[in-house]
């Protein structure tokens, strides 16, 4: 049985078609046949909303087996890290990964619709593995929002990916390499 696979895109215009369908192509090319990658389109992607999203996002996880892998983007990444700090899932996710994801809260990026992310880590299932992945060269996330999310999340492993952009160069291959070291 394949491994599933969900990829929650960023936000933006024309994002899922034209931006991050080159990171899930990436994480296919990378991942291979062994793997069910699901890239649903998120509601509005334009004016991402911590409410619609979080509720497809629900729809989707109940389409998952336990142990499943979550990987977000940017935004998407923001909101699928809360959504599981906020909603205990009936299933237990085989390992989190987040790609370029704001960090909101003091000190960041505000955002009204989502709470505070400094206890985030207290908040997440236990023993699931996080890893965060931020390139040195992205002009869209500021480099501190690693450390904040650092002291959030004590346990999650940060790979900082020297000469890379928001998209990460278009380039899945540590992410692909770490999913693939989970089993």
């Amino acid at each position: 049985m394949k491994r599933q696979v969900l990829f929650v895109q960023g936000g933006g215009e024309r994002v899922h078609d034209e931006w991050d369908n080159k990171l899930v192509e990436s994480l296919v090319r990378e991942l291979g046949p062994d793997y069910e990658i699901r890239y649903p389109r998120m509601p509005n992607e334009v004016d991402p909303q911590y409410a619609s999203w979080t509720a497809a996002l629900e729809k989707e996880l109940g389409k998952l087996r336990d142990g499943a892998i979550l990987v977000g983007h940017s935004i998407g990444g923001t909101i699928l890290i809360n959504a599981l700090a906020e909603h205990a899932a009936r299933w237990t996710p085989g390992g989190v990964f987040l790609i370029s994801a704001p960090f909101v809260g003091e000190g960041s990026w505000p955002a009204a619709d989502i709470g505070s992310m400094s206890d985030l880590g207290t908040r997440l299932p236990a023993r699931v593995p996080v890893y965060l992945y931020y390139g040195s060269k992205d002009d869209t996330v500021p480099t501190k929002h690693t450390g904040l999310y650092e002291k959030a999340i004590p346990a999650a492993l940060i790979r900082r990916l020297a000469s890379r952009d928001h998209q990460l160069n278009n380039d899945l291959s540590e992410v692909a390499a770490d999913v693939r070291q989970l089993g």
